[in-house]
């Protein structure tokens, strides 16, 4: 579960170039005799007077909450969104690596941690407390099912990349309501193994209790995703149970090949499933619940989202996006560090446009105060 990304040496860079309208700020407090920190995210867009999610991006093994910002970026999608990004660090342990406590050798409270750390956002900022959500990577997708059982009362939902559960907690979770659970995971993940170990509980055998505890269908529904990067040496599909209680659903990108990263990141670890970006997959999961279940009207707001298509996709520097009708829009495209590369206005069926670097790019379409975002190859 460790995930040592090694670029200290361009944080600094990375964040110099963030914009200057977003605002992150770190911060820390005592909880339970240990000095904890963290680093919030704070979208332009935010408005005191309005209620926003908040969401928990918990790093992995022997990473630190500066990485995960980077690694599993969700920055471009929450200054879109609107929802707000918190990124706590783990403590260390005898080997002077973070990490989550999840396995049972260690007395810290992360859970009261976190719990204390939404009271102290919330403090400061309007946090919708029926839309907290978690999610992490490896140590902090254990973690994100720690929450689902030892904090249910104040998440509505988690997504966990390359993360699973050790047998002991495994055996004793018992969270208070429906819980939408979202695990991404590769095949040939080395670290936390698909098929799990002695320590580590099988990802099928994982999702079977969830599908059973939500009572969604015990058959999903199975999607091929489309290999657009057919370089990346692995595919994904995409796993549906449904008709959970409160309108819960269980799902899996099962990433055929795929080691033990994050889809979609901008720095390529490992074998790297690019045909899904794990970012956007989990926002688009997460948006639709609270606490009480499915969010009402989540389905005609998605309906009222602007519909476009870009093309090709990957592509090599030429790009051609083309709408459904001619009212005005506005184009954002962002690469994954949250950069702005372009910005446009459109008020026609069809414009073209350039990109000078490979890379992989986030467009956001807005129309009449909606948006919508979709992602974008270049090699």
């Amino acid at each position: 579960m460790k995930i040592k990304i090694g670029f200290f040496v361009i944080i600094g860079w990375c964040m110099a170039l963030q914009a200057t309208a977003q605002t992150t700020i770190s911060g820390s407090f005592m909880h339970d005799g240990i000095l904890r920190n963290y680093r919030a995210y704070i979208p332009a867009m935010y408005d005191p007077a309005i209620s926003v999610p908040l969401l928990f991006n918990l790093h992995g093994y022997g990473s630190s909450n500066i990485e995960q910002e980077l690694y599993g970026d969700f920055r471009p999608i929450a200054d879109t969104a609107g929802f707000i990004i918190v990124h706590p660090n783990g403590t260390f342990d005898n080997l002077n690596n973070r990490f989550w406590n999840t396995f049972g050798s260690s007395t810290v409270d992360d859970i009261g941690f976190l719990s204390a750390l939404i009271d102290t956002l919330g403090a400061d900022y309007n946090i919708d407390q029926n839309r907290i959500y978690s999610t992490g990577m490896s140590n902090g997708g254990f973690m994100s099912y720690e929450l689902a059982s030892g904090l249910s009362d104040r998440i509505a939902a988690i997504a966990s990349v390359a993360g699973s559960m050790v047998y002991s907690h495994f055996n004793s979770c018992n969270p208070l309501h429906p819980m939408p659970v979202l695990e991404i995971h590769g095949t040939a993940d080395g670290t936390v193994p698909f098929e799990g170990n002695t320590l580590m509980v099988p990802i099928d055998t994982l999702l079977a209790f969830w599908v059973q505890y939500n009572h969604c269908s015990l058959i999903p529904t199975i999607t091929p995703m489309p290999d657009i990067d057919p370089t990346d040496g692995c595919t994904a599909e995409h796993h549906v149970y449904e008709g959970g209680d409160s309108g819960s659903r269980v799902e899996l990108f099962k990433i055929v090949g795929g080691a033990h990263t994050w889809p979609g990141s901008a720095y390529i670890i490992d074998v790297t499933n690019m045909d899904i970006s794990a970012s956007v997959e989990i926002w688009r999961f997460f948006r639709q619940y609270d606490l009480n279940g499915i969010v009402t009207g989540i389905e005609k707001e998605t309906s009222q989202l602007p519909t476009f298509t870009i093309f090709p996709n990957p592509g090599h520097g030429n790009f051609t996006i083309e709408f459904d009708d001619n009212s005005e829009k506005q184009i954002t495209v962002t690469n994954l560090l949250g950069q702005v590369v372009m910005q446009f206005a459109c008020n026609s069926v069809k414009s073209d446009f350039s990109l000078e670097n490979i890379g992989v790019y986030v467009i956001a379409v807005k129309s009449n105060d909606k948006i919508r975002t979709k992602r974008l190859i270049m090699n």
